[in-house]
This record gives structure tokens, C-alpha cells and sequence, in this order.
């Protein structure tokens, strides 16, 4: 290895740091992960990913929120749900993975190595633990040390009453109240999950919509859903400020003059890139004001041989494109082909209802001036959403008029993050809506749907046949 003591070092144990360093010992390289944590996972693991989607599978069974349309409104699994219902369900799963994780590392021969990882050149890292130090030259590095919650000036997070995305997942106690500064994926992820629990939830949100990036219909149901759960939402509304109050619970006052009170606040202001201790002056790197780290097509930063790939990157922040970030930035070290950067890629937010999309929305689409039609299914018109109590949910298909072309799906309502993938297939190999149109799926399911909206857009295209283009 001419002086080098691993061919790829992942700093950061999360799934982009995982990946990039397992792909790397598939390939015969000699792998390490550095994570300051002992036990790996990274903040997916740890503080983001994996709790919340275990808080919101606790909450969904034990409120009895998927069954009520059958049983009743006030049908519930456990009368009254402790706050040790959702951390004691949420923990086995933390560690049960933990160990997956840890056994796939050493299984293919990756070293995990303990301690705060920093540069001190562009081929050596420090690795600093427990007041004991080593260094490491590594042919390749990938940074993957995720990010954390941004913490505004003017919020006085105590992590009692005024709380980040880490704290709330720490709350001694389940309050009555909850207020949510931001109507982004973890605000409304965590609004809605509380929600279902019963409590009184107030939305503050900057943006004209919640979600904004979403399909503006998509949007519109969710909004709908949170209003039938008494979810209070305050659109075009900016925070100034919010603080405890003397009597012990959270105040939060916006610029028009309202003051909201109530038992906590969860400030969802986004992220900040974990990068203060890599001490990346060391090697010309420099981020930007928010913490994120540039790179090429390839997860390349501007130091050839230095990676950075997942949430540290500021794109999409999901465990999903983290992980083929990894993988990708791997098999560009080491000179192996790499197609996955073709396929469209899925997003999911695990809100209630969940709500998936991939491929163009409407406004993406006007934008171009594409001619497009729009297929609809609801959950309602197939058996399974009858079966299931789901009659909430939707899917929609964006499709060209003239070729019927497959550009986009967007879902909400239960399952949506799995049906997803039967869209991003069609719409990865460049077909039409005729599939979902002319394909036997299994019967009852979910994923009808898609025929229904498939025979919905055909339907239009057929009834506008005779019009003339505009």
C-alpha cells in the first residue's frame, strides 16, 4: 500500500460512512470507519432516522389511529400512553440494529475505529479518544460525519420545554401541548405523530405552505388531515423569538404581534454539517455558512482522493441517497463503473399519513412547459384501503399528453414510502402509463391504486382527443 494504512477511511459510522467503507472491502481494499460514538449508526441511527420512525410505529399501534375508521374515533390499543411506551419500544429497535450494523462492518473486514477523527493533511487523519491519540494515512477518505440541528440565535433551547429534533426524542414526560416552529419534513413529522396522540398542536410555518417542496395537492391533504386532528396551522407567520416561561412552560412570539404558550416548543430550523472538528482548513476544504460541504457528480470534493457524502453534503437528506452516496463514492475511488446516479431516486416523509414522491411535480412541470395530464387513485376506490380503514389516501401520476410517458408519482397514506418503488421502476426505465394500466396486480392491495390512476388519466387523454391544441 506504499506507506498507507487503508485504502478508504469513512469518518463518520452513519449509512454513507458505512456503505463507502463495506463497498471498499468488497473490492479487496482495506477499509476503516471512525466514529467518535462506540456504538455505530451515526445520527440515523441514533438521533434521527430510526427513533423517530420507531416513535411513529409505537404511536400508530398503541393509539389505534389505523383501525379507528372501523372501531371508532376513541378506540385505542393503550388508554394511556407514557412517554416510556414510544423510548422502551424505540430502544430494542436502536440497539437490535446496532448489532446489525457492527456485525456487517466486521464481517466484511471493515475496522472500527473509536474516536473524533480530524485532518492533518490530505492523507492523514487524527484520531483522538479518551486522551490517547493515533494517526492514520489513508489512500482515500469519505466525510460522513452527518449533521445536527440548527440552533437560531434568538431560540433559547434549553431542552426542557424549548427543544431541538434530538431533545424531543428525550422528553421525560408526553405533554399536553406542543408547538412546532417549521412546517418542514421534521416538523410535520413529529406534528402529526403528537398529533395522533391526542395532543393540542400548534404549526408555525414561514412558507405559504407546509411541505413546500411537495406536490401542491399532496400538500393540500396533508393539511386536511391535520385539521381533522385539531392540528392548529399558522402559515405566513415568523418566529422572532421563544423562551420558558416563569411558571416553567414555553412561550413563542411571532412578528405579528401573537404569542403562543404552551407545555413545549420543538424548533425545526434545519440542519448544520458536523464539520468544526474535521479541521478541514488543514486541507483547503471550506464549507459553506451552513455547514455543508460541496461536491462533484462523484461525492468528490476539491481534494481528489476526499469524499463527502449523505446529509454533510446538504442535498437530499435521507438515509436512502446517503447510502448510494457511499457506494458511489467508493466505486469511483477505485475505478468501478457506477450506474445508480440514472435512477430517480424516491423520497419518503414518515409523517401521518406517510407521503412519498419521485420523479416531477406539477410546478416543475409548468415551469417547462411540458404538456402533462394527471391520473388520480384514491385509497378509497380500492378494496384494501376499505380493508385497512385507509380512505384517506391518494396517488397520483403526472404523465406527458401526447406520449403518456410516466413523469412523476406522488402518494399519500399508508404504505406510500413502499408503493412508491413500483412507480420509480416504471418511471426509471422510461415508461408509460399503460403499464400500470394493463398490468394483473394482486388483489386486494395498495398498489391498485395505481391502476385506477392510470385509467383516470387515460380517461382524460380520451375524452380530449377531438380539442384542438392550444
Amino acid at each position: 500500500m506504499s506507506g498507507f494504512d487503508f485504502d478508504i477511511v469513512a469518518i463518520g459510522s452513519g449509512p454513507g460512512g458505512q456503505k463507502a467503507a463495506i463497498q471498499g472491502a468488497k473490492l479487496g481494499k482495506r477499509a476503516a470507519v471512525i466514529d467518535f460514538n462506540p456504538y455505530v449508526g451515526g445520527v440515523c441511527l441514533h438521533d434521527g432516522t430510526i427513533p423517530s420512525k420507531s416513535f411513529r410505529e409505537a404511536i400508530m399501534h398503541l393509539s389505534g389511529l389505523r383501525v379507528r375508521s372501523h372501531f371508532g374515533q376513541a378506540y385505542r390499543v393503550k388508554q394511556n400512553i407514557h412517554m416510556t411506551d414510544l423510548t422502551q419500544w424505540s430502544d430494542g429497535i436502536i440497539e437490535d440494529v446496532e448489532q446489525t450494523l457492527r456485525h456487517q462492518l466486521i464481517r466484511n473486514g471493515v475496522e472500527i475505529i473509536c474516536g473524533t477523527g480530524s485532518f492533518v493533511d490530505p492523507h492523514t487523519v487524527l484520531v483522538e479518544h479518551e486522551g490517547q491519540s493515533r494517526t492514520i494515512k489513508a489512500r482515500n477518505v469519505v466525510i460522513a460525519t452527518g449533521t445536527r440541528p440548527r440552533r437560531p440565535d434568538n431560540f433559547v433551547i434549553d431542552e426542557d420545554v424549548v427543544l431541538d429534533s434530538n431533545g424531543i426524542l428525550h422528553l421525560n414526560k408526553l405533554p399536553h401541548s406542543l408547538t412546532v416552529i417549521g412546517g418542514g419534513v421534521i416538523g410535520c413529522e413529529y406534528a402529526s405523530m403528537f398529533a395522533a396522540l391526542g395532543l393540542k398542536v400548534t404549526i408555525v410555518e414561514a412558507r405559504s405552505q407546509l411541505l413546500s417542496f411537495i406536490d401542491h395537492e399532496i400538500s393540500g391533504e396533508f393539511a386536511h388531515f391535520l385539521h381533522d386532528h385539531r392540528v392548529t396551522t399558522l402559515l405566513n407567520e415568523t418566529v422572532t423569538s421563544c423562551a420558558r416561561t416563569p411558571d416553567g412552560r414555553a412561550v413563542t412570539y411571532l412578528e405579528g404581534g401573537k404569542r403562543i404558550v404552551s407545555d413545549v416548543v420543538l424548533v425545526s430550523a434545519g440542519r448544520t454539517g458536523n464539520v468544526e472538528k474535521l479541521n478541514l482548513s488543514a486541507i483547503g476544504i471550506v464549507p459553506n455558512e451552513r455547514g455543508y460541504i460541496s461536491v462533484d457528480e462523484h461525492c468528490r470534493t476539491t481534494v481528489s482522493h476526499i469524499y463527502a457524502v449523505g446529509d454533510v453534503i446538504g442535498q437530499m437528506s435521507l438515509a436512502s441517497t446517503s447510502t448510494e452516496q457511499g457506494r458511489r463514492a467508493a466505486c469511483h475511488a477505485f475505478g468501478l463503473p457506477y450506474q445508480g446516479a440514472k435512477i430517480p431516486s424516491p423520497a419518503g416523509i414518515y409523517a401521518i399519513p406517510e407521503i412519498a414522491m419521485v420523479g416531477a411535480t406539477e410546478n416543475e412541470l409548468r415551469k417547462s412547459k411540458t404538456p402533462y395530464e394527471t391520473g388520480i387513485g384514491r385509497f378509497a376506490d380500492v378494496e384494501r384501503g376499505k380493508i385497512i380503514g385507509d380512505t384517506f389516501g391518494m396517488l397520483k401520476l403526472l404523465f406527458n399528453r401526447k406520449t403518456r410517458q410516466l413523469l412523476g408519482v406522488h402518494i399519500i397514506g399508508e404504505s406510500a414510502t413502499e408503493i412508491i418503488h413500483l412507480g420509480q421502476s416504471v418511471l426509471a426505465t422510461g415508461g408509460t402509463i399503460d403499464y400500470f394500466a394493463d398490468a394483473v396486480l394482486n388483489y386486494p392491495t395498495l398498489t391498485l391504486a395505481y391502476k385506477v390512476a392510470a385509467l383516470d388519466g387515460l380517461n382524460k387523454i380520451i375524452d380530449s382527443q377531438a380539442l384542438p391544441e392550444a
